[in-house]
């Protein structure tokens, strides 16, 4: 699998990608690999204070259901309004398909995330 060097990435499988104060956030190709065919997402409605290592919202695929988990915080801003109707493109599409975007209460907290080759390290292990 190979892991956009662009994106951070937290040990729960999350990428976030940022753009000054704003970040996009969805879940790795791994994570989606793992859970199987995608069918639901349940994400928050956006004004809500998102804190980092705190569940957002949850995923359910045809295996289970998994809680969604902030790289950092900050406020939801938007949601994917594709995810509503078609929650598979996470399974096609991972790293294009975003599920929150979040105006970030502090941006520097990044540097405590993964970078790719920290990532891809920890899904071999």
């Amino acid at each position: 699998m190979s892991h956009p060097a662009d994106l951070k990435y937290t040990k729960d499988h999350e990428w976030i990608r940022l753009a000054g104060e704003i970040a996009e956030i969805g879940i790795t190709d791994f994570a989606q690999d793992q859970l199987g065919d995608v069918v639901f997402v349940e994400l928050p409605d956006p004004g809500r204070t998102v804190n980092a290592g705190e569940s957002f919202g949850t995923i359910e695929s045809v295996k289970a259901v998994s809680e969604l988990f902030a790289p950092m915080s900050g406020e939801v801003i938007e949601v994917n309004p594709a995810l509503k109707d078609h929650p598979e493109a996470v399974n096609a599409k991972p790293y294009e398909t975003w599920m929150v975007k979040v105006r970030l209460s502090d941006p520097q907290a990044a540097a405590s995330l993964l970078d790719s080759t920290q990532y891809e390290a920890l899904t071999k292990a």
